[in-house]
């Protein structure tokens, strides 16, 4: 069931914005986007001091079925998993499950020999013992080196890859891990930033401290918390009808289908529960995600996490205050590079006249590669959820363009 009373519920005078100013939203996203094919549809809403400001669907969720989006549309969100991942392994932090300066690998036992693979300058390639433990703040912070990334740009990517390829079916967490240890680290833990596999480490540690299967905790401890009905690893059948379907960008040309809701791998059970990017969502249950960030980790009196732990997550932890620019190894990321931190599950903004855009330090964000996006700004109270289902995420400007025409509907 649909949580759907944010699409009814718009009051951008109670928020403190411009309701004229907001409508740039919808005429930006429906004449430059979805009229001319570019997006088959999207969602949007904008949440300011607890109160709706701005909602609105627009176009089609599955153009071969001529559906449009509709309140209770289900979007894959891809990367937007890792936030919620993160929140979990945080609980257990506040359990007193472990400290950040821990290593891993008294958690995964199998990683308590890794070793760092070092390429000379004639191409020859050696392995030294790490400068430090991989600890579990490079886990949350995709800094600890482990082979296997979103973009492969590295040969222990290409052969950890090719590993899991010819494992086919069957994979786990638990799994992954343990094959993990048969690959050296590309770099010393904490001294890069390299966009790959460390949320499904996190989901693991979840098992692992928790002892029990990763969905489980997620939906009993995060989910059921904040009233998120509509988000999991798997689409149900009563519930196939609101499946967005996925589209691939092509030059030139409209989207081609990559993922049709009714064959999709969604429709059913997996084994490998990825913290990375394996939900499911609708914009109503992750605006009650960020309404709970916004205020500090509570959401209708259910706190889910504490409100320094949180503040603690959302502080820039790169080296020195630097942003991604300088620590980033293979060239992508959710969020763009210049002006942003990384702290724990989530980017930085590390302030306007950094990143040469509108906002504000300290608002927080991530997105997913079917193009999705939030963003949270502690000091305005004010967060943004778009939807969408168009591969890769690297398309078109639409995040630094949804800032842009929010932050401007701003009006005290």
């Amino acid at each position: 069931m649909a949580n759907v009373t944010w699409e009814t519920e718009a009051d951008p005078v109670a928020a403190g914005m411009d309701a004229e100013r907001l409508e740039r939203l919808t005429e930006h996203f429906r004449t430059r986007y979805v009229e001319p094919g570019k997006l088959p549809g999207c969602q949007l809403v904008v949440a300011r001091g607890g109160v709706v400001a701005y909602a609105r669907s627009l176009g089609l969720s599955d153009r071969e079925r001529h559906r449009e989006v509709e309140a209770g549309t289900i979007w894959r969100i891809y990367s937007m998993t890792k936030p919620l991942t993160s929140i979990a392994l945080m609980q257990r932090y506040e359990q007193g499950d472990f400290l950040l300066t821990d290593p891993v690998s008294r958690f995964i036992p199998e990683w308590s020999d890794l070793k760092v693979e070092v390429t000379s300058e004639d191409g020859s390639t050696h392995l030294v013992e790490p400068e430090r433990p991989m600890n579990m703040r490079d886990a949350l912070m995709h800094t600890t080196g482990l082979a296997g990334a979103v973009v492969p740009s590295h040969p222990l990517d290409y052969r950890y890859a090719k590993a899991v390829q010819e494992q086919r079916s069957g994979m786990t967490l638990e799994r992954a891990c343990t094959m993990l240890a048969e690959y050296p680290l590309k770099f010393h833990p904490g001294t890069r930033w390299n966009y790959g596999l460390s949320t499904d480490v996190c989901a693991r540690l979840v098992e692992v401290l928790s002892g029990t299967r990763f969905d489980h905790y997620l939906a009993d401890e995060v989910l059921a918390p904040l009233g998120m009905l509509d988000t999991g690893f798997v689409v149900p059948d009563e519930d196939s009808e609101r499946f967005a379907a996925c589209y691939a960008y092509r030059k030139g040309a409209e989207p081609a289908l990559l993922d049709d809701p009714e064959t999709s791998a969604y429709r059913r059970q997996r084994s490998y529960l990825s913290g990375a990017g394996g939900l499911v969502s609708t914009t109503g249950d992750y605006l009650r995600f960020c309404q709970m960030l916004v205020a500090g980790g509570a959401l209708e009196g259910r706190r889910v996490i504490g409100r320094k732990t949180l503040e603690l997550m959302t502080a820039n932890h790169l080296p020195g205050g630097t942003d991604l620019r300088h620590l980033a190894t293979g060239g992508f990321g959710e969020s763009g590079f210049d002006g942003v931190g990384f702290g724990l599950g989530f980017a930085v903004n590390l302030g306007p006249e950094a990143t040469a855009g509108v906002g504000s330090a300290g608002e927080y964000s991530w997105g997913g590669a079917a193009s999705t996006a939030f963003f949270v700004d502690p000091a305005e109270e004010l967060t943004a959820v778009f939807m969408t289902q168009l591969m890769p995420s690297t398309c078109y400007p639409i995040r630094a363009q949804l800032r842009s025409l929010v932050y401007q509907a701003i009006a005290d």
